[in-house]
């Protein structure tokens, strides 16, 4: 391009001695060499006739042949200065040469004398890959000059102006700045000559194929296997811990995201794709792909077959290589195809589309990737464990790099097989190839490629693996994942590793018991008994008739009994406690001689304590003193009342006022046990005017469960036949006390199966210690009057 320059060469200062130029000669500028349209020279060829005066790149000048020449008017005399960088002219010509950008370098100044009072000065000026012709004179006589390239003229430089002869070359073709050198609109590809002469190639991005005449649209594909996330530029990452992550989000489509779950399996410290939830704002809806074939849409479970079914318009569809759902946003149509192992996400659109997620933007951190709503508290905790000896990750390797082998290498120059190959390393390296893992990685190349129309005919055959999904429609729990229980290929439900190891470090099967007031049970996994080789539907209770119970959803194993169905609970008690047992057992074939089955026999039991007489005493100046009795998660309230009549209507309030001699009932009950397993005995109570139980005077009202004979007044009306027992006397008063009356009481509990709980008041019977004070377990409660 040519542009008139708007300063004159007198104020440009010249660097170095000048140089006198013959007719023909040669000129060594290798310490400012010039690149012209393309190519670098460092030799300048001079010719001087009497018609023109020519500066050559290639070789003399010759009318005939041409060349790389500048060629203008001859010149009767000439000179060459080699100058250094020159700010102000630089200045300029960038000024008004918008397409040289780079920093000027070095100058080339020919000085022509025409006659003694007409002169014109020549600059070749470097710019590095880049060049300017510049012509100055302030002379009205005409000095142009001719651009040649291979002997063809290109253009004219004409005074005071500036030329880019910077270019490029191509195939022995030189193409000006900012030109097309070819394009093939088949391949999308455009080969120019840029702005800044540097050839370039212009095609489709590097997420794009070319759709035919000069079109690119998106068709890209991110594939996540394992705990590997291989993106859509070919990038690996690897997932250490069991976190929920974005895996695509599209800047342009706000409503839509990808996201994908991380959890462990047979070890601790490998982490797998567990699960993929596609998530659209506009209606809401969460769509759960897992494992098995399952896609849950909020909270509730599809069922999908081949031909797809739309849903919040997105198109469902499964069959027995896996689950796949796709939908069209803005143009972009997203492909998911999840088989519960390898997730792989198809994106085709419009040119231009940007992905993040960890299958997009690689810039990103894990950490910023990471979804804490989705993912629990403790998802990023790691964890160690020995390594497997018995993984040979020679072998291991060698079966990884079956990708760069027929039939798969048919597909090596469009799916780069080097990411599958370090996710198939890195993971059997260190995880036993079983579930399927051995095929796994190969599988996931696979489909990507046939995503690309490459068939890769007989790999199922050289590999000795099937393209259908493994553990298809097998469901597990969310503390569960789907392995093999077979060599042969029989698949069951696993515990995870973490899940398990908090039993297996107590050598238990499930739970602590639970009990309640008036039922207990016992919760085993599911998967820990079949990793011994239970049948959970062989096991039952004391009670052949009281089996387990599995829940579909967790796949947890309950057993049970209760007052209504006690299941052959067997009831014991001692000074202590009362102990209610039960006892898981295996229903198996057996004999004398033989049996098929390991035995299983798991006890469990609930207690009530007996109450204790060290934290069961109060000074109640109240209606009704309360204690509370706590034993496990068995608990029981101990409470006792004084009434004024024998219908227990009465309260004695704390402002009532008692006479003495007047009749006074008393209560003591029990609320929060089972009458029909247990009850209460009062075994004795007494009086004193101190609130100490220990203290004197003392005057007893039940001795043994049985009315002091020594006081006429005092009548036993209930003890030992429920969860209360009753008793009254007159009010009375200790002579010369403090006026204060406490009254305490012992009680014990006692099975109900045991038919002497209720103590034997007869003449005869009172001369020994009744059968029922065989539990001592006391307890003290106590009221007070004041008079």
């Amino acid at each position: 391009m040519v542009r008139p320059l708007l300063f004159l060469s007198a104020l440009i200062e010249l660097a170095c001695a000048q140089q006198i130029i013959t007719p023909s000669s040669v000129l060594n500028i290798s310490s400012c060499p010039i690149t012209y349209y393309g190519k670098k020279y460092e030799q300048l060829y001079v010719t001087i006739t009497t018609e023109n005066f020519a500066l050559c790149f290639d070789g003399f000048f010759k009318t005939q042949t041409g060349g790389d020449c500048l060629v203008g008017p001859t010149a009767s005399y000439v000179t060459l200065h080699i100058d250094s960088r020159n700010s102000k002219l630089e200045s300029q010509v960038h000024q008004e040469v918008p397409s040289i950008k780079a920093s000027m370098e070095c100058s080339l100044e020919f000085f022509m004398e025409y006659t003694n009072t007409t002169s014109a000065d020549l600059y070749l000026l470097s710019f590095g890959k880049q060049a300017a012709l510049f012509v100055f004179t302030d002379v009205t006589t005409k000095v142009d000059f001719e651009v040649h390239i291979g002997g063809i003229k290109v253009t004219t430089v004409y005074k005071n102006t500036v030329q880019d002869i910077s270019g490029c070359r191509h195939s022995g073709t030189a193409y000006e700045p900012d030109t097309v050198v070819s394009s093939n609109p088949d391949t999308c590809s455009i080969l120019t000559c840029s702005e800044t002469a540097v050839l370039e190639t212009l095609g489709c991005g590097p997420l794009e194929r070319c759709q035919g005449n000069n079109t690119c649209v998106v068709d890209t594909t991110c594939t996540v296997t394992g705990p590997t996330v291989i993106n859509v530029h070919g990038q690996v990452n690897s997932i250490k811990d069991r976190c929920a992550y974005s895996l695509v989000s599209i800047p342009s489509i706000p409503n839509f995201y990808l996201m994908a779950n991380f959890r462990d399996r047979r070890r601790e410290d490998v982490s797998f794709l567990d699960s993929v939830i596609l998530h659209l704002d506009g209606p809401g809806v969460h769509s759960h792909l897992e494992q098995g074939g399952t896609v849950w849409l909020d909270d509730s479970t599809l069922t999908l077959s081949s031909s797809p079914q739309l849903v919040h318009g997105v198109q469902l569809s499964k069959d027995q290589t896996g689950v796949t759902a796709k939908l069209s946003l803005s143009n972009l149509t997203i492909s998911v195809f999840f088989d519960g192992d390898t997730a792989q996400i198809r994106l085709e659109g419009p040119a231009g589309s940007s992905v993040e997620g960890l299958c997009g933007n690689s810039s990103r951190s894990l950490s910023d990737l990471r979804l804490s709503e989705y993912s629990s508290t403790s998802c990023e905790m790691q964890y160690s464990e020995p390594a497997d000896s018995t993984i040979n990750c020679t072998s291991v390797t060698e079966r990884c790099n079956l990708l760069k082998e027929a039939p798969f290498s048919s597909c090596n120059s469009d799916i780069d097989p080097e990411p599958y190959i370090t996710a198939c390393t890195d993971t059997l390296c260190k995880y036993p190839a079983v579930d399927g893992l051995n095929c796994q990685f190969l599988k996931a190349y696979a489909r990507a490629c046939s995503l690309h129309n490459h068939t890769l005919d007989g790999w199922t055959l050289k590999t000795g693996c099937s393209s259908e999904a493994f553990c298809q429609d097998r469901t597990c729990s969310d503390h569960e994942f789907c392995g093999e229980k077979t060599v042969s290929g029989d698949t069951r439900c696993f515990c995870r590793a973490i899940f398990a190891s908090k039993y297996q470090a107590n050598n238990s099967l499930g739970d602590p018991t639970v009990c309640m007031q008036d039922s207990a049970s016992l919760t085993l996994v599911g998967c820990l008994l079949e990793d011994k080789g239970i049948d959970y539907s062989t096991l039952h209770l004391n009670d052949p008739t009281c089996r387990g119970q599995m829940d579909e959803l967790t796949h947890m194993v309950t057993f049970s009994f209760n007052s209504s169905n006690r299941c052959g609970t067997v009831v014991t008690a001692n000074n202590s406690y009362i102990v209610y047992q039960n006892t898981i057992r295996s229903q198996n074939y057996s004999s004398d001689v033989i049996s098929r089955h390991d035995q299983v026999q798991i006890n469990f039991s609930c207690v009530h304590s007996q109450p204790n007489i060290n934290t069961a005493t109060f000074r109640i100046r109240d209606c009704s003193v309360a204690q509370k009795i706590s034993c496990g998660v068995w608990n029981y309230t101990l409470i006792i009342k004084a009434y004024t009549d024998a219908g227990q209507t009465q309260v004695v309030q704390l402002n009532s006022e008692v006479r003495l001699n007047q009749r006074i009932w008393v209560e003591l009950e029990t609320n929060g046990l089972d009458g029909s397993m247990v009850t209460v005995v009062s075994d004795s109570c007494w009086a004193t005017d101190q609130a100490s139980p220990t203290s004197s005077p003392r005057h007893d009202l039940i001795i043994n469960g049985c009315a002091n004979p020594a006081d006429p007044t005092v009548a036993v009306e209930e003890n030992g036949l429920g969860t209360s027992s009753l008793f009254s006397f007159n009010m009375f008063r200790f002579i010369g006390g403090s006026g204060e009356v406490y009254l305490h009481c012992k009680l014990h509990l006692c099975p109900k199966e045991d038919t002497s709980c209720t103590p034997n008041c007869n003449a005869a019977a009172r001369r020994h210690r009744s059968v029922g004070s065989k539990y001592e377990g006391e307890a003290s409660i106590s009221m007070s009057w004041t008079h």
